[in-house]
């Protein structure tokens, strides 16, 4: 049962413990007849890891699926920051470099074309822009753990305000996308029910404690890999990480089973020197 399971692995994201990982989260039976991945990493300011998404981790990524999918692999991003765009995140963060290397395309989300959508169910966003490669392609996030001031943690479901051209959210303040500052809980919810990840990887080798952009890191390392096709799992037991419980952060709580389900928890840990998970814990 995919809904409420959670893969984890001390692995840093290096193969073949990445490999055994994302094999046993199932990750190459749903990208399966796909014709477009779309990797969507947290590159929401030029600033290094574990601020922002290691490129090295997509690298390792973008290897793994060659090697089980035919599909056009693309990564894709769009920035929040207000001075400039997505390209320059790319070329500070060493992507274009990878770009060049791998041979695989680099997106700027905040540039193309989008759909308007509407739904009932949402009344934060009754209507809402989003990218049309991302409504067409397989999504999968690729986010860093860490801590929010505002939404109290950024992890695969905050992940997709990238997704929004800033064109329709950009109303003042400092940010690209400063309309989701507000009823900020509310925002990512109903951004989520337009369109969640398909797949997660969450990287969560460092952690920051504080906050996205600033503050110290998580002391020790939380040294973790972890993998779900669950986004509302992902960030419960993201936030369990960061110490937090998931039950006080509303976003999260507003979408527990109804775009996945955050407790009970089944968490699978997986060795990363072996083919197999070795044990499995339930958890609240």
């Amino acid at each position: 049962m995919d809904q409420g399971t959670v893969f984890s692995s001390s692995s840093q994201g290096a193969d073949p413990g990445l490999s055994r990982l994302l094999d046993a989260a199932g990750l190459p039976e749903r990208i399966g007849g796909q014709d477009v991945i779309l990797i969507k990493p947290n590159l929401v300011e030029a600033l290094p890891p574990p601020i922002t998404t290691p490129v090295e981790l997509v690298a390792a990524l973008v290897r793994y699926l060659r090697k089980r999918s035919a599909a056009e692999i693309i990564i894709a991003e769009g920035t929040a920051a207000l001075h400039y765009e997505t390209d320059h995140c790319f070329a500070q963060l060493g992507y274009t470099r990878l770009a060049a290397e791998l041979r695989v395309p680099l997106l700027d989300l905040n540039q193309e074309p989008s759909v308007a959508l509407s739904s009932e169910r949402c009344l934060r966003w009754p209507r809402m822009q989003l990218p049309r490669i991302a409504l067409e392609s397989f999504l999968l996030s690729v986010p860093v753990l860490k801590a929010h001031t505002l939404a109290r943690v950024t992890l695969t479901m905050k992940n997709m305000m990238g997704l929004p051209p800033p064109d329709h959210y950009q109303q003042g303040g400092g940010w690209k996308k400063s309309a989701f500052h507000g009823e900020i809980h509310a925002a990512i919810a109903d951004l989520n029910r337009y369109r969640s990840p398909d797949f997660t990887l969450l990287d969560a080798s460092t952690g920051m404690a504080e906050a996205h952009l600033w503050g110290r890191h998580c002391q020790p390392p939380v040294g973790r890999l972890v993998a779900s096709a669950d986004p509302v799992a992902t960030d419960a037991y993201g936030a369990e990480l960061l110490g937090k419980d998931w039950q006080e952060i509303d976003h999260i709580r507003m979408v527990h089973r109804e775009l996945g389900q955050a407790s009970p928890l089944r968490l699978v840990e997986v060795d990363s020197s072996r083919c197999t998970p070795n044990k499995n814990n339930a958890t609240g």
